[in-house]
């Protein structure tokens, strides 16, 4: 091969090779955007109004004790569910008593306030504090809710009417005179299930 050809066959694949270059810089229109996006987790906020439901002095067998509270959503969700723990400490006056007093103080569970008299539910506080949240809700809760539409609605308040009794057995119950009982209720809400947004 002769001296032009090779400087013929040198310049040629130059050349082709910046028309390749140069093939690969040409302009074009563009455009972009941007989306955002926000999630806020919605806020439970159960409490009880008042905080201290019932305090009595020198209670006898056969008295009966009305008292109302309220339950509050401060939150941004309805409460679907309220789970209620019981819990309660027997101070037993004398050493003499071996029985429970916790069972023979009996909590009324009314809804109406028009009708104090038809308890929905009754129980002791001693099964009341050994039953499970399931047995609670079918008893009670469900029944307090259907009343409601369903559920404890955000930013609103209900009123319970709870009665507690001191049952009068018939029997000789004078293990029971200075004993004292102090009870305890955690009320735990939860939301309910998730829908489509």
């Amino acid at each position: 091969m002769g001296i032009k050809q090779k400087l013929g066959l040198g310049v040629a694949s130059a050349a082709l090779g910046l028309a390749l270059v140069g093939g690969g810089t040409y302009a074009y229109f563009s455009d972009s955007a941007e989306a955002n996006a926000t999630f806020a987790a919605g806020t439970l906020d159960l409490s009880v109004d008042p905080t201290t439901i019932i305090n009595v002095d020198d209670i006898k067998p056969g008295d009966t004790m009305l008292r109302s509270f309220d339950l509050v959503n401060g939150g941004s969700l309805d409460i679907a569910t309220i789970d209620l723990m019981t819990d309660y400490t027997v101070t037993d006056a004398n050493g003499n008593n071996n029985s429970d007093f916790g069972k023979h103080i009996r909590v009324n569970f009314l809804i109406n306030g028009d009708k104090l008299d038809a308890p929905i539910w009754s129980t002791t506080l001693y099964d009341l504090k050994n039953m499970s949240p399931d047995v609670i809700e079918g008893n009670f809760w469900s029944q307090f809710f259907a009343e409601r539409g369903g559920n404890l609605a955000a930013g609103t308040t209900d009123k319970l009417y709870v009665q507690y009794e001191f049952v009068d057995n018939g029997q000789d119950q004078n293990r029971f005179q200075g004993d004292s009982l102090t009870l305890k209720w955690t009320f735990d809400g939860k939301q309910g299930a998730g829908v489509a947004r």
